[in-house]
């Protein structure tokens, strides 16, 4: 079983004018094409260190497995987080949530932004459920896998990568980020959030 890109569930153009289609088109079908092929060659060399038995360079091995796995996951979860018809706000249990967890939604979208604009170099902003304490949390996430809290489960990210906006929006990533906001796929976060809540940790 090999990772596989994922075709987009909107046309390229879609998104315009927050995202424009060639931004769009090389962040999906370069960048995110990568690290598919980086996480499927780095499994057919820890499949021949095995054969082997030398696990030599297995450190190096298993961070390139992270690195490019996480952005696969990442990325195939930020294509369904944005939609043509998205944007305004989240209603029922997950608008609940969050005006139980952040006080109000315009909180959390100030924390979020803030969070994501705020990235020390590349990385993601995200809206996650930590089962433990049953919250949402804010998280930053560099690169693709590390800063993150073990468990909780990605609802809504944000990629902050140069690569995502720079075509676009050139070095100002808040404008970025505020035009991402206006394609949110709510229905797409709720649905996570109610598979969320089910998963427990023991």
């Amino acid at each position: 079983m090999t990772y596989v890109l994922p075709d987009l569930p909107y046309d390229y153009s879609a998104l315009e004018p927050h995202y424009q289609a060639e931004n769009l088109e090389l962040h999906h079908s370069k960048h995110h094409a990568a690290y598919v092929a980086g996480a499927n060659t780095t499994l057919e060399r820890l499949e021949d260190a095995r054969a082997a038995q030398d696990y030599s360079g297995l450190v190096g091995l298993e961070k390139t497995l992270a690195f490019n796995v996480s952005g696969h996951v990442l990325h195939s979860l930020f294509w369904n987080n944005l939609s043509p018809d998205g944007g305004g706000q989240p209603e029922g249990e997950l608008a609940a949530a969050i005006d139980e967890h952040f006080g109000s939604f315009d909180a959390l979208r100030a924390q979020l932004s803030q969070a994501a604009v705020l990235v020390q170099g590349s990385g993601w902003g995200a809206l996650a459920f930590e089962p433990l304490s049953r919250r949402l949390m804010v998280e930053q996430i560099y690169d693709h896998h590390a800063n993150l809290v073990h468990g909780a489960v990605p609802l809504l990210v944000f990629d902050v990568w140069e690569h995502a906006y720079y075509l676009q929006y050139h070095n100002v990533r808040a404008d970025f980020v505020n035009a991402l906001w206006e394609v949110v796929n709510w229905p797409d976060v709720a649905a996570r959030f109610a598979r969320a809540q089910t998963a427990a940790l023991a």
